[in-house]
């Protein structure tokens, strides 16, 4: 599986880049879920951040856009 580097705006992942699993065509998936590492003993990690694809800057850079947050469990 080949993998394109994304730039996430917005939220709380805000200008990290990633590499993300591309689909046949090489675009990132159209939407992604940033999830908190889930921790051992009482903290379980925390909410879930959900990206959409906004585009490719011609270059192969890809940006995924903030949409909202979601409390924990509710996007599992």
């Amino acid at each position: 599986m080949s993998e394109v580097t994304v730039r996430f705006v917005g939220g709380p992942a805000h200008d990290l880049v990633r590499d993300l699993p591309a689909d046949p065509d090489g675009r990132p998936p159209a939407r992604w879920v940033m999830r908190h590492p889930r921790g051992e003993g009482p903290v379980q990690g925390g909410p879930d951040h959900l990206y959409e694809r906004e585009g490719s800057d011609g270059g192969g850079a890809w940006t995924m856009r903030f949409v909202r947050t979601d409390p924990l469990g509710v996007s599992e």
